[in-house]
């Protein structure tokens, strides 16, 4: 099985996962607003939404020189979905190993108040650090990316049994 096949595949189970526990919303806006917090957008709410970003990943991301990520599809890309998840994915989820190593930390620190943000940007992550391992030429490249995107994974698991 090629590389991009396992990649969808991998990621199509994670999205799978985040319906059927309802990770998402936790709270309603109107609380998040009253605390002061910024409401983003919620990328998946129903079974349809992951079976769209599946589509998404199946059709294919591309990662340019700036690490910003695009679809190849651009139909997919300009549906308000699709520009949602690349808004989400390019402004909230850290370019570099060291970035995500930090924000890993953070969450790993924070275990007993996780909030779903925090839960749609480990998949988000995962997403990233699954094409990025792909995509580096370096062999020492591909392992940092590979760590972290184990990381991800056992963080996202321990969510997941959790709930």
């Amino acid at each position: 099985m090629s590389g991009e096949i396992q990649l969808v595949k991998f990621s199509r189970v994670f999205l799978c996962l985040v319906v059927f526990r309802d990770l998402w919303p936790t709270y309603s806006d109107a609380l998040a607003v009253s605390q002061g917090k910024v409401l983003r957008p919620t990328l998946i709410t129903t079974v349809s939404d992951a079976n769209l970003i599946y589509e998404f990943l199946l059709r294919g991301l591309v990662i340019d020189e700036d690490n910003n990520v695009g679809m190849r599809d651009q139909e997919m890309a300009s549906m308000r979905k699709g520009r949602v998840f690349l808004s989400l994915i390019n402004d909230d989820i850290p370019k570099t190993v060291q970035a995500m190593e930090e924000l890993l930390v953070l969450i790993e620190e924070e275990e007993q108040s996780f909030e779903h943000d925090y839960f749609q940007t480990l998949i988000l992550g995962i997403i990233y650090s699954a094409y990025q391992a792909r995509e580096r030429k370096e062999e020492s490249q591909q392992q940092a990316w590979s760590g972290v995107l184990g990381r991800l994974a056992n963080v996202t698991l321990v969510q997941l049994r959790k709930s």
